[in-house]
Protein backbone atom coordinates (compact mmCIF):
# COMPACT_ATOMS: atom_id res chain seq x y z
CA UNK A 1 0.00 0.00 0.00
CA UNK A 2 0.99 3.49 -0.57
CA UNK A 3 2.83 5.49 2.40
CA UNK A 4 1.27 9.03 3.46
CA UNK A 5 5.01 10.18 2.07
CA UNK A 6 4.88 8.49 -1.31
CA UNK A 7 1.48 9.92 -1.91
CA UNK A 8 1.90 13.08 -1.35
CA UNK A 9 4.81 13.25 -3.34
CA UNK A 10 2.55 12.15 -5.86
CA UNK A 11 0.20 15.14 -5.21
CA UNK A 12 2.97 17.59 -5.18
CA UNK A 13 3.95 16.48 -9.07
CA UNK A 14 1.03 17.14 -10.24
CA UNK A 15 0.66 20.84 -8.33
CA UNK A 16 4.30 21.63 -9.38
CA UNK A 17 3.51 21.13 -12.77
CA UNK A 18 0.37 23.00 -12.50
CA UNK A 19 2.36 25.86 -11.04
CA UNK A 20 4.99 26.00 -13.65
CA UNK A 21 2.15 26.06 -16.29
CA UNK A 22 0.45 28.98 -14.60
CA UNK A 23 4.07 30.48 -14.28
CA UNK A 24 4.45 30.54 -18.10
CA UNK A 25 0.87 31.41 -19.43
CA UNK A 26 1.65 34.50 -17.01
CA UNK A 27 -1.15 37.00 -15.74
CA UNK A 28 -2.21 37.58 -19.93
CA UNK A 29 -3.09 34.35 -20.62
CA UNK A 30 -4.28 32.58 -17.49
CA UNK A 31 -7.84 33.65 -17.37
CA UNK A 32 -8.50 32.86 -21.29
CA UNK A 33 -10.52 30.38 -22.42
CA UNK A 34 -9.86 28.33 -25.55
CA UNK A 35 -12.37 28.98 -28.26
CA UNK A 36 -13.83 25.44 -28.08
CA UNK A 37 -17.24 25.02 -26.01
CA UNK A 38 -16.88 23.74 -22.87
CA UNK A 39 -13.23 25.01 -21.91
CA UNK A 40 -12.23 26.67 -18.92
CA UNK A 41 -9.29 29.18 -18.20
CA UNK A 42 -5.98 28.01 -16.58
CA UNK A 43 -6.90 29.87 -13.68
CA UNK A 44 -10.45 28.15 -13.65
CA UNK A 45 -8.88 24.37 -13.71
CA UNK A 46 -6.58 25.23 -11.11
CA UNK A 47 -8.74 26.82 -8.79
CA UNK A 48 -10.87 23.66 -9.49
CA UNK A 49 -8.41 21.22 -8.14
CA UNK A 50 -8.11 23.35 -5.06
CA UNK A 51 -11.53 22.97 -3.94
CA UNK A 52 -11.31 19.60 -4.54
CA UNK A 53 -8.64 19.41 -2.69
CA UNK A 54 -9.73 21.05 0.21
CA UNK A 55 -13.21 19.29 0.36
CA UNK A 56 -12.09 15.75 -0.09
CA UNK A 57 -9.26 16.23 2.14
CA UNK A 58 -11.22 18.63 4.47
CA UNK A 59 -14.52 17.31 4.35
CA UNK A 60 -15.13 13.57 3.72
CA UNK A 61 -11.53 12.72 4.86
CA UNK A 62 -10.51 15.07 7.99
CA UNK A 63 -14.55 15.65 8.92
CA UNK A 64 -14.36 19.64 8.67
CA UNK A 65 -17.47 21.39 7.52
CA UNK A 66 -16.01 22.71 3.84
CA UNK A 67 -17.97 25.66 2.17
CA UNK A 68 -17.66 24.68 -1.56
CA UNK A 69 -18.87 26.84 -4.58
CA UNK A 70 -18.35 24.43 -7.45
CA UNK A 71 -19.85 26.13 -10.32
CA UNK A 72 -17.82 29.54 -8.73
CA UNK A 73 -14.77 27.59 -9.22
CA UNK A 74 -15.38 27.39 -13.20
CA UNK A 75 -15.71 30.87 -13.85
CA UNK A 76 -12.64 32.04 -10.96
CA UNK A 77 -10.03 34.57 -12.46
CA UNK A 78 -7.47 36.72 -11.45
CA UNK A 79 -3.61 36.84 -11.17
CA UNK A 80 -0.99 34.23 -10.99
CA UNK A 81 1.23 34.87 -7.81
CA UNK A 82 -2.29 34.64 -5.59
CA UNK A 83 -3.12 31.60 -7.30
CA UNK A 84 0.22 29.85 -6.67
CA UNK A 85 0.13 31.46 -2.90
CA UNK A 86 -3.26 29.97 -2.28
CA UNK A 87 -1.64 26.53 -4.03
CA UNK A 88 0.65 26.38 -1.14
CA UNK A 89 -1.87 26.94 1.17
CA UNK A 90 -4.23 24.14 0.46
CA UNK A 91 -1.33 21.95 -0.47
CA UNK A 92 0.06 22.66 3.39
CA UNK A 93 -3.60 22.12 4.91
CA UNK A 94 -4.37 19.16 2.65
CA UNK A 95 -1.13 17.26 4.16
CA UNK A 96 -2.23 17.18 7.19
CA UNK A 97 -5.65 16.31 6.13
CA UNK A 98 -3.79 13.26 4.71
CA UNK A 99 -1.48 12.50 7.67
CA UNK A 100 -4.49 11.88 9.92
CA UNK A 101 -6.18 9.51 7.48
CA UNK A 102 -6.49 6.08 8.44
CA UNK A 103 -7.27 4.50 4.62
CA UNK A 104 -9.99 1.86 5.44
CA UNK A 105 -12.08 4.06 7.57
CA UNK A 106 -15.12 5.28 6.18
CA UNK A 107 -15.14 9.26 5.58
CA UNK A 108 -15.34 11.35 8.64
CA UNK A 109 -17.47 13.79 6.79
CA UNK A 110 -20.32 14.31 4.62
CA UNK A 111 -20.05 12.49 1.08
CA UNK A 112 -21.78 14.03 -1.90
CA UNK A 113 -24.30 11.60 -2.70
CA UNK A 114 -23.01 11.18 -5.97
CA UNK A 115 -20.21 9.03 -4.46
CA UNK A 116 -22.13 8.16 -1.96
CA UNK A 117 -22.85 4.29 -2.56
CA UNK A 118 -19.29 3.88 -4.63
CA UNK A 119 -15.63 2.54 -3.07
CA UNK A 120 -14.87 6.70 -3.61
CA UNK A 121 -17.60 7.08 -0.24
CA UNK A 122 -16.71 4.12 1.60
CA UNK A 123 -13.32 4.81 2.77
CA UNK A 124 -11.13 7.44 2.92
CA UNK A 125 -8.09 6.20 1.86
CA UNK A 126 -10.24 5.66 -1.76
CA UNK A 127 -11.31 9.38 -1.58
CA UNK A 128 -7.49 10.54 -1.15
CA UNK A 129 -7.31 8.81 -4.57
CA UNK A 130 -10.02 10.58 -6.33
CA UNK A 131 -8.26 13.69 -5.09
CA UNK A 132 -5.27 12.48 -7.14
CA UNK A 133 -7.18 10.98 -9.93
CA UNK A 134 -9.05 14.66 -10.34
CA UNK A 135 -5.48 16.32 -10.05
CA UNK A 136 -3.55 14.19 -12.50
CA UNK A 137 -6.94 14.59 -15.07
CA UNK A 138 -7.52 18.26 -14.86
CA UNK A 139 -3.46 18.74 -15.04
CA UNK A 140 -3.62 16.81 -18.51
CA UNK A 141 -6.53 19.29 -19.11
CA UNK A 142 -4.26 22.40 -18.01
CA UNK A 143 -1.07 21.00 -20.34
CA UNK A 144 -3.61 20.42 -23.22
CA UNK A 145 -5.23 24.28 -22.65
CA UNK A 146 -1.43 25.69 -22.14
CA UNK A 147 -0.62 24.40 -25.83
CA UNK A 148 -3.86 25.25 -27.91
CA UNK A 149 -3.28 28.90 -26.28
CA UNK A 150 0.55 28.94 -27.16
CA UNK A 151 0.29 26.89 -30.12
CA UNK A 152 -0.37 28.00 -34.12
CA UNK A 153 -3.81 29.39 -33.86
CA UNK A 154 -3.69 30.39 -30.28
CA UNK A 155 -3.74 33.55 -28.54
CA UNK A 156 -0.19 34.18 -29.16
CA UNK A 157 0.13 31.75 -32.19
Amino acid sequence: MITTDGYLYLVDRALDGMAATLTELGDELVNVRPEAAGTNSPYAIVTHCLGVMAFWGGQVVAGRDVARDRAAEFEAAGPVAPLLERMRAVRERFGADVAGCTAAAPPKGEVPPKYRDTPIGAAQGVALLHVYEELAQHRGHLDLTRDVLLGPGGKTG
